[in-house]
């Protein structure tokens, strides 16, 4: 009868038995056999499995309270685990080879410090050049000089960590 509870146990609480021996003990032991050889094909497998880790970690960290809800979650997460792990699968390898490296070696580049603003699909393409000119024909080149001294000022107390007050912003 007891032996019976304890396989109960062990039967329900597979994923939290296994999952640290799959994710940590047998990584952490492959990682070290990895540095001491010369070979690079172990040590991107692994390399390529302690951030694939990560990122399923900080997924499980942001997400705890959506996952909670899936209790196939532990079982689907120790799979993909052993996928990743075994070397039989080298599945780690394959993630590197199939999708990290082709977005690494052609990244797709796209600056998105400044959207532009479109009145109309006939008017010119609005950049910065033309929407400093715009605001200095509205406003004048002392509000213009005005606000980049402003934005100026604003950064260096940013960078060193102290807060400028304005007279303009404040006054009664």
């Amino acid at each position: 009868m007891g032996s019976e509870n304890f396989l109960t146990v062990v039967a329900k609480n597979f994923d939290v038995f296994a999952g640290p021996l799959v994710a940590l003990v047998y990584p952490l032991y492959a990682s070290i056999n990895a540095i001491e050889t010369k070979s690079q094909a172990d040590d991107q497998q692994w390399l390529t499995y302690w951030v694939l880790y990560s990122l399923i970690t900080l997924f499980e960290l942001t997400f705890s309270k959506l996952i909670e809800w899936f209790p196939i979650w532990p079982y689907a997460k120790l799979i993909a685990t052993c996928w990743l792990v075994l070397p039989s699968f080298n599945g780690a390898a394959y993630v590197y080879k199939h999708f990290i490296r082709p977005f690494y070696m052609h990244p797709q580049t796209s600056q998105i410090w400044y959207v532009p603003r479109k009145k109309n699909i006939f008017s010119k393409p609005d950049d910065v050049l033309t929407a400093a000119e715009r605001y200095i024909e509205e406003h004048g080149t002392e509000a213009f000089e005005r606000m980049i001294i402003k934005a100026n000022r604003e950064a260096m107390a940013r960078r060193s960590n102290y807060m400028i007050f304005d007279r303009e912003d404040y006054g009664y």
